[in-house]
């Protein structure tokens, strides 16, 4: 088997992929062993460091190992009109208007004199 030009850059994308999604190298392996990856938990430390080379296919497995547990990361997403209503926020905040919106001495009703 020959070098794979495109092997470092894939090894450094990998690399920062795991970084910015905070996956640890075990977390990382027990996925690939899990799609039938065949290098152990120390080749594939060996690789990510640059000091082992792994077929195309298990450099490919070790990529689909990653995105599947950046895709089960919880995202933030922005809410639509929607979302709010009867939700338990809006309900906390209308009692608090109700209930309480007079428990701070009256400043309110005294701020025009």
């Amino acid at each position: 088997m020959g070098f794979d030009p495109n092997e470092p850059e894939q090894r450094r994308q990998l690399r920062a992929a795991m970084k910015a999604a905070d996956i640890s190298v075990p977390d990382l392996w027990l996925k690939y062993f899990g799609l039938s990856g065949d290098a152990g938990e120390y080749e594939v430390e060996a690789y990510l460091q640059g000091l082992l080379s792994l077929p195309p296919i298990q450099r490919d497995l070790l990529a689909l190992a990653a995105n599947e547990l950046i895709d089960d990361l919880p995202r933030p997403r922005a809410p639509y009109s929607d979302d709010f209503n009867g939700s338990h926020h809006s309900e906390t905040e209308d009692s608090g208007e109700k209930d309480g919106g007079d428990q701070d001495g009256g400043h309110r009703a005294g701020s025009d004199g």
